[in-house]
């Protein structure tokens, strides 16, 4: 989608143009993108009840994203009401496809006990096949799974790997966790690195959290980078 993301930045009305009708004469890359410029707005006025009937359709034809993505509207109630089950039965389904964020949404699901029975044990499975596949928040919560010994025995030392690899494949809370491992093994310098990358892409609710934590750090860089990052939030 980079050379899409290219031709919607330079002319995105055209760009957009292009994509409906590549979907209207039934072309399902095209109808999972027109989906997903509707759901963000992109190019097109946000009409989230609209993007949700094209993944639909593209769903309909077994486009494993359209199939999450209907989920995760599903989920959200992004044009339509709420619906946990069903949500989860297109995770399911995306899953199954091989899709890494349908393993992991699957997952997410299975973790808390939303719209299925809770099962720890699953939802481990769906991380582990999805970080088998690279994806970097699955790695994050495979870390998270062992270092807290949950369903699996606990071991700290690849816990600090799969963290390491969620921060190298660029999550933020895997680079917040490597962060927080670096400096409880004394390696300031580096955790810092690691903490800067965290928080400049991190989301304001987690920012939100994580500012308290930080400001009471024992170390006074880590504490100085927590002050600095809350006062460009208060003024933004």
């Amino acid at each position: 989608m980079q050379s899409g993301q290219t031709e919607i930045a330079d002319n995105p009305r055209a760009y957009v143009r292009w994509v409906m009708h590549a979907a209207q004469l039934g072309d399902v890359d095209a109808q999972a993108t027109l989906a997903q410029l509707l759901l963000d707005g992109r190019g097109v006025q946000k009409d989230p009840t609209l993007a949700l009937s094209w993944f639909r359709i593209a769903a309909r034809q077994r486009h494993p994203m359209a199939i999450n993505m209907v989920g995760r509207c599903l989920e959200n109630g992004w044009g339509c009401v709420i619906d946990l089950a069903d949500a989860a039965q297109h995770y399911r389904q995306a899953a199954d496809l091989g899709l890494d964020w349908g393993l992991y949404n699957y997952g997410q699901l299975l973790s808390r006990g939303r719209g299925v029975e809770q099962d720890l044990a699953a939802a481990y499975e769906q991380f582990r096949l999805a970080a088998a596949k690279g994806h970097a928040k699955s790695m994050n919560l495979l870390g998270r799974f062992h270092h807290e010994g949950v369903v699996v025995p606990k071991d700290v030392p690849l816990a600090r790997q799969w963290y390491l690899r969620a921060a190298e494949a660029g999550d933020f809370r895997g680079q917040y966790n490597h962060a927080a491992e670096l400096a409880q093994a004394g390696d300031e310098e580096q955790a810092c690195v690691w903490l800067e990358r965290a928080l400049n892409t991190a989301t304001p609710g987690f920012l939100e959290a994580a500012y308290p934590v930080l400001l009471a750090s024992a170390s006074s860089a880590i504490r100085e980078m927590g002050l600095r990052y809350q006062q460009q939030s208060d003024t933004q």
